[in-house]
């Protein structure tokens, strides 16, 4: 009695269980992509899935079938306690599995290449830049073109093509927005690119995926994708209408010191070639005060962005 009290306990507490995970499906960032290449993600990780249910499942079914066919008061099942090899169960067990491996194999090769997160989004739309930088613990967005920089929040018109560059001032994290695409490293001193793209008008949640400290948790940003290009012009004006700026080296190492939570900050200017000397201050190849004439490509002046630079 006691025993069958406890059964329906449990699958209470199953059904329970399981009809949360179900509603909140939909909720799943990665299944529920709104760009070209989460898309494809989600075709990937499906894809998967579905491949190794056809080992999953059988294995599933098979345990409750013998279970039951082979159960004490079965007394018309063989019983065999002798019985050591089979052929067609070894032929089974190893050919499917290989095969799925294969497939498997084939398919990742292909998204892989495919997929390459430095690979740019063929489309007829010039692509916009804009240059990302970690710092402890908040994103900081550069925008070359338009001159101006955020934390924690970026936008981009919808449908047109965005090339990340993507580069540490601390420690590594991983730069990511999963309804839109796959993650990149943010790294001290390289820079990698993310090519994304966004098929719906949206604010999307980006996060580092990767542990960097203390504040971590709260490490989160905010992707806005608008309409049309007037929206996205509308809010570069609201980013230039800030009083703040980044037209200094000291504003940015005050900016880059450690803070947790920190909130949206939008600047209305921005150093020439911060991201650039965001990256050079670990290489070597430049310090952050040193004299331009040694290095002409670089300005390390006062002036602000006044257009697009590679």
């Amino acid at each position: 009695m006691r025993r069958k009290k406890y059964n329906k306990i449990i699958e209470v507490i199953l059904l329970i269980t399981a009809t949360v995970v179900i509603s909140g499906c939909h909720n799943i960032a990665l299944l529920n992509p709104k760009g070209t290449i989460g898309i494809e993600q989600r075709t990937l990780i499906i894809s998967a899935i579905l491949l190794m249910l056809i080992v999953v499942i059988p294995v599933i079914l098979m345990a409750f079938i013998f279970s039951w066919k082979y159960r004490a008061s079965n007394t018309g099942a063989k019983y065999r306690p002798n019985w050591a090899h089979s052929t067609t169960i070894e032929v089974v067990v190893w050919t499917i599995p290989i095969i799925i491996i294969a497939i498997l194999g084939s398919i990742t090769w292909k998204s892989t290449h495919e997929l390459d997160p430095s690979k740019p989004i063929v489309t007829n739309k010039k692509p916009m830049i804009i240059e990302v930088v970690s710092l402890d613990w908040k994103w900081l967005f550069i925008y070359p073109e338009q001159g101006i920089a955020t934390v924690n929040e970026l936008a981009f018109p919808k449908e047109i093509p965005i090339e990340f560059k993507v580069t540490s001032d601390s420690v590594m994290n991983s730069f990511f927005i999963p309804q839109l695409g796959g993650q990149i490293y943010a790294m001290a001193g390289m820079q990698t690119k993310l090519h994304l793209i966004g098929n719906e008008a949206g604010k999307y949640a980006g996060f580092s995926s990767s542990y960097s400290g203390r504040g971590f948790s709260g490490m989160k940003f905010t992707a806005i994708v608008t309409q049309n290009t007037d929206d996205f012009d509308q809010w570069v004006a609201k980013v230039k209408a800030s009083p703040n700026n980044l037209n200094t080296t000291n504003a940015f190492q005050a900016l880059a010191a450690p803070t947790e939570n920190n909130q949206v900050a939008y600047f209305s200017s921005v150093k020439q070639n911060l991201f650039k000397d965001a990256i050079s201050k670990f290489t070597g190849d430049i310090a952050m005060h040193t004299d331009t004439t040694t290095h002409p490509d670089i300005n390390m002046g006062e002036d602000t962005y006044a257009g697009s630079e590679e």
